[in-house]
């Protein structure tokens, strides 16, 4: 991953208010193996790349953790709700916490047993499954205020305003998910 991305994506990213008010909760309620990925910290970078406002297109704050002690929903929803009342009520509802440890028991039911999903080892790994390269990037606030960046392809075709199919794992949603892309971030060429 290119250092001068890396830092490019960082400062965008802290000039996210609602992300950095995200980010600072999430390490405070210190999950195991936990960050934010997806949109949340992709769009940002469309659109400060693109000339709109920081939070244009964002529907969501994926916050993943991985704890592969317990993998019952009732544990899962233990969190879930630890999170939810962590946040404010404005942004509660926008705080959508999994384990990524049990991803692999939904995955295929959620959305299709052609999307094989076997078990991950950790939060980081996930990235590797996105539907998108693109796609596939994440940040950790640590304890001294660092961004530690996770992007297993790198960081610039997101730079590049390039959308590209995971080159891991061929995915059944990469049309569907480009266009909706496109639709939002015209700008954005899709390969």
């Amino acid at each position: 991953m290119s250092e001068d991305l890396a830092v490019r994506l960082q400062a965008i990213l802290r000039a996210t208010p609602q992300l950095m008010q995200v980010l600072a909760t999430a390490r405070a309620l210190a999950l195991p193996d936990w960050m934010v990925f997806s949109g949340a910290v992709y769009q940002p970078v469309l659109n400060q790349l693109t000339g709109r406002p920081a939070a244009f297109g964002l529907k969501d704050y994926d916050l993943a953790y991985y704890d592969a002690a317990d993998l019952s929903y009732e544990a899962e929803d233990r969190v879930i709700r630890r999170v939810a009342a962590a946040f404010d009520a404005d942004l509660s509802p926008l705080v959508e916490v999994r384990n990524q440890a049990r991803v692999h028991l939904w995955f295929g039911e959620k959305f299709g047993a052609a999307e094989d999903y076997g078990p991950l080892s950790c939060s980081a790994e996930a990235l590797t499954r996105f539907t998108s390269a693109t796609f596939a990037v994440a940040v950790r606030l640590e304890p001294d205020d660092r961004l530690s960046v996770f992007a297993p392809f790198g960081l610039e075709d997101l730079f590049a305003l390039r959308l590209r199919p995971n080159p891991l794992r061929a995915t059944a949603g990469f049309a569907r998910t480009a266009a909706a892309v496109q639709a939002r971030w015209p700008e954005v060429t899709v390969i």
